[in-house]
């Protein structure tokens, strides 16, 4: 099965985020193709349906893959621009429903999405925050409805790797994949864990993705 291939918009275009955004590092070298890369296998696990949630869209890089296989698409996010960022993607012939808010307190009713995505969002949660997150995901879900998340690798060669972007990701990355999972296990029926390796020796894993399932028996 060929994996899905991330659609992006020509940088200049994106909007309606701040200047912390790592949008641009989709599109440097070397960097780039890690970053669409993680976004890439989140997409290959959606698998289509009505009614699909971006939690954290930030600048909806994804919107233009999900549009193709999900007949509505809803964005939550706590910072972005809804107007900028849906007036960008209507441009584009994509109809975007977008709120702000947080993934601890969804303004949605339950069992309204097939599919609930978060890409590098539950590590800027704290350990003791996930459960709240993903009893609000599991809330929204539709029985059998899917959740997938993606969270960066919290080890020695991805801080490295993060400090020489200029972040340090201990000061924004509380949770690590391994929080993660464990949360998510408690609210949801694990179908698969799938780490993203880095490509260099000795890098390991640099990614995981998780795909999840809501199960009501």
């Amino acid at each position: 099965m060929p994996h899905e291939k991330l659609h992006l918009l020509p940088l200049k275009e994106y909007a309606g985020i701040d200047s912390n955004d790592p949008i641009r590092f989709y599109f440097w070298p070397l960097v780039g193709p890690l970053y669409r890369r993680r976004v890439e296998l989140c997409l290959d696990e959606c698998k289509g349906g009505g009614r699909v949630l971006e939690v954290g869209f930030g600048s909806g890089l994804a919107f233009i893959n999900l549009s193709s296989f999900y007949k509505e698409l809803h964005g939550l996010d706590l910072t972005a621009s809804i107007a900028d960022v849906g007036a960008l993607y209507k441009k584009h012939d994509v109809d975007t429903f977008l709120k702000n808010g947080s993934v601890l307190a969804m303004p949605y009713p339950d069992g309204y999405f097939d599919t609930v995505l978060c890409i590098s969002i539950l590590e800027h949660l704290k350990p003791q925050e996930l459960d709240g997150a993903f009893a609000e995901i599991r809330r929204v879900l539709k029985k059998d409805g899917l959740a997938v998340y993606g969270v960066p690798a919290n080890n020695a060669f991805m801080r490295f790797c993060f400090r020489l972007l200029g972040y340090d990701i201990r000061k924004h990355h509380f949770s690590s994949e391994h929080d993660v999972a464990a949360a998510a296990r408690r609210a949801l029926t694990e179908v698969k864990i799938t780490a993203m390796l880095g490509g260099v020796p000795f890098s390991g894993s640099v990614y995981e993705i998780g795909l999840f399932v809501k199960r009501t028996s």
